[in-house]
């Protein structure tokens, strides 16, 4: 439900952060989406926003090569955690929401936003937001988890009965993104950590099912990345 502040929670990271903190220390090892982010909207000499940042794991990547680099979030203790995170760089860390981002029109090259806000129809003030602080040419980059890919897909689809992956995909299709599937591996510490992991993500019974499926202590997980592009000058039909 909407907060005060008309956020809606994120009930994983924002109860149990220090587990979502394995959890992205465990996702996509071998960096596939990485590699894809690289090839799609390179963030050298840039300047870069991370949109819904959490408690800041992304923010070094992209500081090591961007010019500037701004991580906004909604959540005050996910704040306070990520200023730690990037205690002594040059990175801001923001109160802000996705639809209301604290930055100048046509201020940055990318938006970056992973696993938040951005999950389908309803997300339209978010993208509009992301164009405006665009400059032209810039790249609005979204990584989602892809449902239609199996077994963490099934899961999700078990879990979340109404969510329907093909309908978010035409959405974004009608929003002029393109889409890059990009399949990866998390691999958790041991069994333990996986069982954590998938306690924060499914409920108590898809938990279950899903680390008596799990084989060892990896799993293939699926993802989308949808980009659009600001274009230069005027857009015509």
């Amino acid at each position: 439900m909407p907060g005060r502040d008309g956020v809606i929670a994120s009930p994983n990271i924002w109860n149990w952060p220090d587990v979502y903190e394995a959890e992205n220390r465990a996702q996509d090892v071998t960096g596939e989406i990485e590699a894809v982010l690289r090839d799609l909207t390179p963030w050298a000499g840039r300047d870069v926003v991370d949109v819904g940042c959490g408690t800041g794991f992304h923010l070094p990547l992209f500081a090591r090569e961007a010019r500037s680099v701004v991580g906004v979030e909604p959540h005050p203790p996910l704040i306070e955690r990520a200023r730690i995170r990037v205690t002594g760089s040059a990175v801001r860390v923001v109160r802000g929401t996705a639809d209301r981002l604290p930055l100048e029109d046509c201020s940055v090259d990318v938006v970056h936003a992973r696993t938040a806000y951005f999950f389908g129809p309803g997300c339209g003030p978010g993208i509009t937001e992301a164009m405006r602080v665009l400059r032209p040419g810039g790249v609005l980059v979204v990584v989602d988890l892809d449902a239609t890919v199996d077994p963490y897909g099934a899961w999700m689809r078990r879990d979340l009965p109404h969510y329907d992956p093909l309908t978010v995909e035409r959405f974004f299709a009608a929003q002029g993104f393109d889409l890059r599937r990009v399949l990866t591996r998390w691999s958790f510490a041991d069994r333990e950590e996986a069982a954590a992991v998938l306690g924060i993500e499914f409920s108590p019974r898809v938990a279950a099912r899903a680390l008596r499926q799990l084989t060892g202590t990896s799993v293939e997980v699926g993802y989308r990345v949808h980009t659009r592009r600001r274009p230069h000058g005027l857009e015509t039909a």
